[in-house]
């Protein structure tokens, strides 16, 4: 009876010492795979709609010091898109480097960090030039607020690999040539988000 007890204390201090072992190994696979996370997969696990969208508590706080309590509608390769909370239509467009820090509940928090499914090929080509010339198709007029805190609106006449033109017009007055005050040429760097009248088509 001595023996079969040593064996099986032998046998139960192996286990323990095996599943310590599992774990340590476990966490440090975690911490491999969480070194490798991305911003733009955290905002892809708040994207969509049902229990994948950004809670009601997400709060986005942006470069010109402007928060904004949003969903994530869309992700692209440098850039997001968010729907207000307070359901106004159009989407707010704002560079991936511009946001200065999101807040929201540690369990949303923590459901960010597990692991994303891949996302589409097509979304890591999307740019935010090619975003803002969705805008300029269409026409829509928008409220750019920049860095510096300064904030212009109009509509985007054209958009090129790190810059837009803008025409500044009156917010929702048509882009006439009457209307039109001024333009300025804004460097995507200088951008802190900005508002569109229409939201762009994310495929």
């Amino acid at each position: 009876m001595r023996w079969d007890r040593f064996f099986d204390d032998l046998e139960d201090q192996l286990a323990s010492e095996w599943e310590a072992e599992r774990a340590a190994l476990d966490t440090e696979a975690e911490r491999l795979r969480l070194s490798r996370v991305a911003l733009t997969e955290r905002l892809a696990l708040l994207a969509g709609g049902g229990d994948d969208a950004a809670a009601p508590g997400t709060v986005f706080e942006f470069a010109d010091g402007t928060t904004l309590r949003a969903g994530v509608t869309g992700v692209g390769a440098d850039w997001a898109a968010l729907a207000p909370a307070e359901g106004r239509a159009g989407a707010v467009l704002v560079p991936l480097e511009a946001i200065v820090a999101i807040g929201m509940p540690h369990a949303d928090l923590l459901r960010t960090a597990r692991p994303a499914p891949a996302r589409p090929a097509l979304a890591e080509r999307l740019t935010f030039g090619f975003v803002l010339r969705d805008l300029v198709r269409r026409r829509a007029g928008v409220a750019v607020h920049l860095s510096s805190g300064r904030s212009f609106t109009g509509t985007i006449d054209r958009a090129g690999v790190d810059h837009f033109d803008l025409a500044l017009h009156d917010p929702g007055a048509a882009r006439r040539a009457e209307a039109v005050s001024g333009y300025r040429i804004v460097p995507f760097a200088a951008v802190a988000w900005i508002r569109a009248d229409e939201a762009p088509a994310l495929p």
